[in-house]
């Protein structure tokens, strides 16, 4: 039966430490199921384990290894992270993008209205003579500048 437990890492070291920590379970035959590092969580990666000691001797010697936070997690408390997200939930009115496929590929915009049903975003590129509204899908950009209150 697998578990879950949350390992403490150096800030924005996550990806690395689970990188590492896969490369060394694999050398050495240790059962570790699944080892996840969330963007919204810093400092911490989770892995599914079938006990603590199979997580113990996983992270022993890997360089950012804070150590192993005491008890479980269930996966109830993980599984929002398992969800896929649609791109334009991540995405606001105000937000500066790069258009980055698609007969506008390079251009920068500001969007100015997000259809999260469709998946669509509407902008206006900034380097157009008369501004345009123009509808794209939401993957087909990636965010340079959020709006004040938010940072990237």
């Amino acid at each position: 039966m697998s578990r879950y437990f949350i390992v403490k890492t150096t800030a924005n070291q996550e990806r690395i430490v689970a990188n590492l920590m896969a490369a060394g379970v694999k050398k050495r035959g240790i059962r570790l199921y699944s080892i996840l590092a969330p963007k919204e969580i810093k400092g911490y990666i989770i892995v599914e384990a079938e006990s603590n000691e199979d997580i113990v001797n996983a992270i022993k010697g890997v360089p950012h290894v804070k150590g192993l936070v005491k008890g479980e997690t269930s996966l109830a408390e993980i599984e929002h992270f398992l969800k896929p997200k649609k791109a334009a939930e991540q995405i606001r009115e105000g937000y500066k993008v790069e258009i980055i496929s698609g007969p506008f590929k390079g251009e920068l915009a500001i969007v100015k209205r997000v259809d999260e049903a469709k998946n669509e975003i509407t902008v206006e590129l900034l380097e157009a003579v008369v501004p345009i509204p123009v509808t794209v899908k939401a993957d087909n950009v990636r965010i340079l500048e959020k709006t004040d209150e938010e940072e990237v």
